[in-house]
């Protein structure tokens, strides 16, 4: 080559240098791995009597040990699951351990949760996956998005608590090594004290002081085998307070000079105030103050009569005299989304999220195709939205039942312009959240109004009406199948195409002002990523806006895709004359681990009772795989349920007990969507208004259940929502066996 030949550059290279000194950042960036999660970027000075031995570690002088909990329980069982991790590696018992709610820090931000959004393949491997995963990881760890969602409390939590824990018995062993002059090596632990092979003993509250100065060179976790407490079914530690009346919910927050508030929000879905009347109701008993909240939040129109007790509030709110403009949306109706649903997924491609193999034209001899539907769903948590807030002297306090902590701490500092080190945030317990509190629309709101309140501290209470009408709905979603057979009836095609909305779009938009675009993974979850082996199949999604609301609903996409998906498997299964179980079985030879739940679970359910039918789905979400077995009976036009068996391998089972009232708790949840849920719009306005119409599975409709947990030495993985998507396939596949009728669309019904 001549001296003035220029050198052959790479493609890489070219793409990097391109990029300059901000690329070489960014390549640097990326290859450093994630910042450490063990101690607070500003550690908090530790309380009198108490030794900090990290960010979520304190250990008191008689011995008690503090953690820092940044999840929320909201009825999940984290209070008792993420404590144990912590107990085990520090080797105290479960019942010397408190729980204090976690400060806003990075080091608590929830990085399963968004790695868990990128949309792969779970079977898929290679370079591009787990680049993105490992870049998507460390971005989380900058973000520290304090997250308690998308069944990812444990996970997240694993290692995290497992090292603290470790980390302070590491230190305390190291005290009390050099104490004794003795290796670190003679020591071991056991209930809250450090052993020496002689016999010597010390509490750790007598090193923990000496053991603030000590530093591990090495951290070593825990084998399972090692396990003393992890595996066990540990009482609740959050049933007594429940149960005595000592848990303070949302709506138990009374700080001195408490006010109230009552809203009323605009009817019509983008609609806003024309006029109203303040004067009309200030002369109402108790009334303080009437309070225009519009633009407090995104799309937000509405008013709130202030007053002395919730009832003189509400009252006034309801005589309220308020001229309405119903907006853009003022002739929008559920048919008219479903309409356009149908009109997009005929015109569009929409976004491939799954395509393996290529169909062989020559072969087909049968095409089978159906198309299914899913409607709009409430949340209906039991504890009605509220928010407590008081607004004084340039800060301001929250008493908020809120599964996003930093997030509502940011939005509540936004809408009263100060500083987020203004604010504080008490989490209370939560009486459902089920994902509509990971919404921030009522912190928003309550801290506008507590601006308005001199003061005064002020609880903003939404009634089920106000709650059913103005929720963040789970989409309304539309699938089409189509699967070819070859002559001996084997399934040689699947293909299948799904249009909804993009909950996440929506969400970066109204919570953080972003544009919401590309894949949103939560749209066909449960569709591209399941594991049947079907030689040729393509996953697509359309994407369509809608100016409903729509949310993280428990479960999100799992909770229709799965209905879709396990309903048509079983058309599959009858249009080639196979058995609903064998034909799963033959799908999954390279699944092993779903061959082995969707066993357990036919092998438990037992034999039926004359009348009734079993009806089988699988699901692989949020990490754990889920089999159900319902058993139903049709009478007339009414779908009952009796039994329900469910079978799951969620890795390492934590609290066994737990995961069996999580599964109970989901399929209930499940089942009431199944045989109930539906919103709909007209006129642009929610037509639901509480549970006589938005009713949900009552206690003589609920059915037994019994769960079997199936042995893993896999980390753990989502145990919150996984029991839901399941179900309603499992009781649409019995009702077909009983009547011959394939119920395509949601709610099930018998016409």
């Amino acid at each position: 080559m001549g001296a003035t030949e220029p050198k052959k550059r790479s493609r890489r290279r070219f793409i990097l240098g391109g990029l300059g000194i901000t690329g070489a950042l960014i390549v640097g960036w990326g290859f450093m791995p994630p910042r450490q999660r063990l101690h607070m970027a500003n550690p908090l000075p530790a309380k009198e009597g108490e030794v900090m031995l990290n960010g979520w570690i304190r250990i008191a002088q008689d011995g008690r040990v503090t953690l820092a909990m940044p999840q929320c329980e909201m009825g999940q069982g984290v209070f008792t699951a993420l404590p144990m991790l912590a107990a085990e590696e520090l080797d105290v018992p479960l019942a010397m351990v408190r729980i204090e709610q976690a400060p806003i820090d990075k080091i608590f931000g929830n990085m399963a949760v968004l790695t868990d959004g990128l949309p792969f393949h779970p079977d898929g491997a290679g370079t591009l996956k787990e680049t993105a995963r490992w870049l998507t990881g460390k971005a989380a760890r900058e973000l520290g998005l304090m997250i308690t969602g998308g069944s990812s409390s444990v996970k997240d939590m694993w290692i995290p608590m497992r090292e603290a824990g470790a980390a302070a018995r590491a230190m305390l062993m190291s005290a009390a090594a050099k104490q004794w002059g003795v290796p670190a090596s003679e020591c071991h632990t056991e209930n809250g004290a450090v052993i020496h092979s002689s016999g010597r003993k010390a509490l750790y509250s007598q090193l923990a002081a000496k053991a603030v100065d000590s530093a591990p060179t090495q951290l070593r976790l825990k084998h399972p085998n090692e396990f003393k407490l992890i595996g066990t079914s540990a009482p609740r530690r959050d049933s007594m307070e429940k149960v005595n009346g000592q848990a303070v919910f949302g709506l138990d927050a009374r700080p001195a000079g408490l006010l109230y508030a009552a809203v009323r929000m605009a009817p019509a879905i983008g609609g806003t105030i024309q006029n109203v009347d303040k004067d009309a109701v200030k002369s109402m008993p108790g009334v303080l103050s009437v309070v225009d909240f519009t633009g407090a939040f995104s799309g937000m129109a509405g008013l709130a009569v202030v007053a002395r007790s919730y009832w003189q509030a509400k009252q006034a709110a309801a005589a309220l005299p308020i001229t309405w403009n119903d907006g853009p949306n003022a002739k929008l109706t559920t048919e008219a989304v479903f309409e356009e649903l149908a009109r997009r997924i005929d015109g569009e491609s929409g976004f491939m999220y799954h395509q393996v193999g290529t169909p062989d034209a020559a072969r087909v001899v049968k095409r089978i195709t159906a198309e299914y539907k899913a409607p709009f769903l409430a949340h209906a948590t039991m504890e009605p939205m509220n928010c407590t807030a008081q607004f004084k002297d340039g800060k301001l306090v929250l008493w908020a039942p809120t599964q996003v902590p930093s997030i509502a701490v940011s939005t509540a500092a936004t809408v009263a312009q100060i500083d987020t080190a203004n604010v504080t945030l008490h989490v209370t317990y939560i009486g459902g959240g089920f994902g509509r509190r990971l919404e921030v629309d009522m912190i928003a709101q309550a801290v506008r109004i507590a601006m308005q309140t001199a003061g005064a501290p002020v609880q903003v209470i939404w009634s089920r009406e106000d709650d059913t009408t103005h929720d963040v709905y789970r989409p309304a979603a539309l699938a089409r199948f189509s699967a070819a057979l070859d002559g001996d009836g084997k399934v040689v095609a699947y293909d299948n195409k799904l249009a909804s909305g993009a909950i996440t779009h929506q969400v970066l938009a109204r919570t953080f002002g972003l544009i919401g675009a590309g894949p949103d993974k939560t749209t066909a979850e449960g569709a591209f990523d399941m594991p049947y082996e079907f030689a040729h199949q393509s996953i697509a999604h359309v994407t369509v806006p809608t100016p409903v609301p729509i949310g993280y609903w428990r479960s999100v996409g799992h909770s229709h895709n799965a209905f879709f998906k396990e309903s048509f498997i079983d058309e599959l299964a009858h249009e080639t004359g196979k058995d609903p179980v064998e034909f799963r079985l033959s799908l999954l030879q390279r699944h092993p681990r779903h061959a082995a739940v969707l066993d357990a679970a036919v092998a438990k359910a037992g034999k039926l009772t004359a009348g009734r039918a079993h009806g089988v789905a699988l699901h692989h979400s949020f990490g754990s795989i889920v089999a159900q077995v319902a058993e139903v009976s049709v009478e007339g036009k009414e779908i009952r349920v009796h039994r329900v068996t469910c079978a799951i391998d969620c890795g390492v089972a934590v609290n066994p007990n737990i995961i069996a009232q999580q599964m109970e708790s989901g399929i209930v949840f499940g089942l009431s969507a199944a045989l109930f849920g539906e919103v709909t719009i007209k006129d642009g306005k929610v037509q639901q208004q509480n549970f006589h119409d938005y009713p949900v599975l009552r206690m003589d409709q609920t059915p037994e259940v019994e769960t079997i947990i199936v042995k893993s030495a896999e980390p753990p993985e989502g145990v919150g929502e996984p029991g839901t998507p399941p179900i309603a396939p499992a009781v649409a596949n019995a009702v077909f066996k009983l009547t011959g009728k394939r119920l395509r669309s949601l709610p099930l019904r018998l016409a």
